[in-house]
């Protein structure tokens, strides 16, 4: 996997997460513009993690560890949530999926 798949990956987590956070937001005190906002920005992020010629069930498969990691990190910095051990642990077990996933059998 090379450095820009890495990058559009990173990217998409990054729309991702936030669209949903503006979507919470949205629901929570903002209003329907902030809602809007969060399916602009998800759309964006279908658009970003499609730009990666794999397979779908590779391609997703590998992008959820990159997006559970940026979740979680946004979270405990962004957000300043208490992260449990047993989500880093299972956050740990994704990315060992992921890890599996992108270098296992080739067919």
């Amino acid at each position: 996997m090379n450095f820009l798949v890495w990058i559009i990956f990173i990217v998409a987590a990054v729309l991702e997460v936030g669209g949903d956070a503006f979507v919470r937001m949205g629901l929570r005190t903002h209003g329907w513009g902030m809602i809007l906002l969060g399916m602009l920005v998800l759309g964006g992020y279908g658009v970003m993690v499609n730009m990666v010629k794999w397979d779908f069930s590779k391609l997703l498969g590998v992008y959820v560890a990159v997006f559970a990691l940026v979740s979680i990190l946004c979270g405990r910095f962004v957000f300043k949530e208490q992260i449990p051990s047993s989500t880093w642990l299972g956050l740990a077990v994704i990315i060992v999926g992921g890890l599996i996933i992108q270098f296992g059998s080739q067919r």
